[in-house]
């Protein structure tokens, strides 16, 4: 095995290479960990503190190994700069010959045949989409990927990408006419051919999915498997090892089939008959319920009277519609698509038409234009550790945020890591002179009619300290809104210059781009703020966080796992609500300090970190920050004051 310690050493290749590399004993540690894993087939469940270097901690030993190895991430954004900056970064430095490949999911590549249909017969809502349909068309003649982030004269979210790339449930496979040019293929071709892969955690369980359908499978077969931002995993594993059937996915099958049927079996009004009244039951099904945002438990979806009697008819439309389309699949490789996917849709479907559902959850979530059906597994453990049977190979787990205190049992137990080694390595950031953990006394109770405008008042006197340079981490988008509101009123009457942001008056990259511009700005946001967020500096100096981050009681899957886990004899608040309340609050603390020149100060309201015996848990699973409850202290840390006393809780 190749000696890591002089690689990380302070004359090895990544110091001669990387500009302002330093070795850490945390990142040795931890590579040593990972070569070890790679090299015995075993499973390693890593949490690296912010700073510790751990893309570069199993970078080098996977590259070194030899092994085949895909490296997952949770983000789009992590995927890409490991791509285009880690992977070439550490590849160059040690002077390997490893080939990588980035491997997307198939709504990021231009199709060729839904291309030329939207050409022909597209229906836009406005000409900026026909041209944007235009100048795709142009992109898809140049391209060698297909790659639609490579096409930057067509935004992101043009409504034309969508009528130009393909979904599992509409690509025609071998039957396309454009089979032998495909740019998902050729993409897939390149991840079986490359050393290292990097993917995302949704493309990496639908490959799963995919594998157990028996399609094929989309990842190629590898050595080990890096999950990097492995908090996700369960929230995402949850949703892949589910069931899903929406009115958006019925009506996108209704239309297609109306236009397969107008090319191929134009002498058969029934089929798009059919298909017309399916698209209406479908948009029925969404009328039955009058809210615009909402996730029901199937008792609550059958409060509404209309509920029962448009799913039945829904169904009953369905079951028409795949009668008639299997009649015709026959003519066309269109029409046989569609009527695979009428069919899967229908099996789907049955699960909301059964009584009772065996060990998924079912909840339905309404959007403002549609509502899915989901049925979600009570429990992944099981199912993920069948996955990871089979080819023996290596399988690790990192994040900075993946224990309770020192203890990986709730993670490890989700997942049905049962035989996992574990790692911690804090971060080498000296988090007593760099920052301070800040609990305000005299909160009120969290779910009192005034805890937002406490917020608020004890908020505001550490972030005009700080001018301005803060992020406000709601736990609800309600709180976010009264908030943001009441610290406007405050910014206006005292005449406090600090620009105030809030969530949603952008996306998410277009917003911390302003809030690093402005260098002064207020950020009041709520859960899409509180990880995967990088602002190093002085722009961002207070983070406050307004509750310990629980999630809603009345959550359907929560809510189901809770009784759960009651009825066999499990404490569902010790063992499952409050671990991930502590990663989430770990995932927020984390947004403070990003480099080894940060200060900054922490700010939780919620008394119940200090007043419940629960809190401790909370408390000591956050960076060994100094702490206090004294607001002058958190304020004269802005004056350059030390000497903060202790606060031991």
């Amino acid at each position: 095995m190749t000696d890591l310690s002089s690689i990380f050493g302070e004359a090895g290749p990544l110091s001669v290479a990387i500009p302002g590399f330093r070795p850490r004993a945390q990142q040795l540690e931890m590579a040593q960990c990972v070569a070890r894993t790679i090299a015995e087939n075993g499973v390693l469940v890593a949490e690296a503190g912010t700073g510790t270097g751990k893309t570069f901690a199993y970078l080098v030993p996977a590259l070194l190994s030899g092994a085949k190895i895909i490296v997952s991430t949770g983000t789009k954004t992590l995927q890409d700069q490991l791509f285009l900056r880690d992977l070439p970064t550490v590849r160059d430095a040690l002077k390997l010959p490893v080939s990588t490949a980035l491997l997307k999911g198939r709504a990021n590549y231009v199709c060729h045949y839904h291309l030329d249909r939207a050409q022909v017969d597209g229906r836009f809502a406005s000409r900026e989409e026909v041209a944007h349909v235009r100048t795709i068309a142009r992109f898809a003649r140049q391209t060698s990927s297909g790659d639609k982030s490579e096409c930057v004269a067509v935004p992101e979210d043009s409504a034309a990408w969508s009528a130009v790339t393909s979904t599992r449930d509409n690509c025609l496979g071998q039957d396309c006419p454009h089979y032998k040019a495909c740019f998902v293929l050729s993409a897939r071709r390149a991840a079986m051919d490359a050393d290292v892969v990097v993917v995302n955690h949704h493309l990496f369980f639908a490959d799963v999915m995919l594998r157990d359908d028996g399609v094929g499978e989309l990842l190629p077969a590898c050595n080990a498997v890096i999950f990097d931002e492995a908090h996700q995993l369960p929230e995402t594993a949850s949703l892949f090892f589910g069931e899903s059937v929406s009115t958006s996915q019925l009506i996108e099958l209704a239309r297609d089939t109306r236009d397969e049927a107008l090319t191929a079996a134009k002498d058969f009004a029934p089929l798009p008959e059919a298909a017309r009244a399916m698209e209406k039951a479908a948009r029925d099904l969404r009328l039955a319920f009058r809210e615009d945002s909402a996730r029901l438990t199937i008792a609550q979806a059958e409060q509404s009277p209309d509920f029962r009697k448009a799913l039945d008819g829904l169904g009953e439309r369905l079951d028409a519609l795949r009668l008639s389309i299997e009649s015709q699949a026959e003519r066309s490789e269109g029409l046989a698509n569609c009527a695979r996917r009428t069919q899967g849709l229908s099996a789907c479907l049955a699960l909301w038409r059964e009584p009772e559902a065996g060990e998924l959850v079912r909840w339905i979530e309404v959007f403002s234009q549609s509502c899915a059906m989901n049925a979600t597994p009570l429990e992944i453990a099981g199912i993920f550790a069948r996955q990871m049977q089979g080819h023996p190979r290596a399988w690790i787990f990192t994040s900075a945020t993946l224990a309770v205190g020192h203890d990986f049992g709730h993670y490890c137990g989700e997942l049905g890591l049962g035989r996992a080694a574990t790692g911690l390595w804090g971060s080498p950031f000296d988090y007593g002179v760099q920052a301070l953990l800040y609990a305000p006394q005299g909160m009120p109770d969290p779910n009192s009619l005034g805890y937002n405008e406490a917020v608020s008042d004890a908020a505001y006197p550490v972030i005009r300290a700080a001018g301005g340079r803060a992020f406000v981490l709601c736990t609800s988008l309600r709180a976010m809104r009264r908030v943001h509101e009441l610290l406007a009123e405050r910014y206006s009457r005292d005449g406090f210059e600090s620009p105030l942001l809030l969530q949603g008056e952008g996306s998410r990259s277009e917003l911390l781009e302003r809030f690093r511009l402005l260098g002064n700005a207020t950020l009041v946001a709520s859960q899409s703020f509180w990880e995967g967020v990088d602002v190093p500096g002085e722009a961002l100096s207070v983070v406050v966080i307004d509750k310990l981050p629980f999630a809603p009681p009345d959550d359907p899957v929560l809510a189901a796992r809770i009784e759960h886990m009651r009825r066999a004899g499990r404490n569902p608040f010790m063992e499952y609500q409050l671990p991930r309340a502590v990663i989430s609050m770990k995932q927020g603390a984390g947004r403070l300090i990003r480099s080894e020149t940060d200060r900054g100060v922490l700010m939780i309201c919620d008394p119940r970190l200090i007043s419940r015996q629960y809190g401790k848990r909370v408390w000591r699973s956050l960076p060994p920050m100094r702490r206090t409850r004294e607001r002058n202290e958190a304020v004269a840390f802005f004056q350059g004051v030390t000497g903060t006393v202790a606060f031991d809780g």
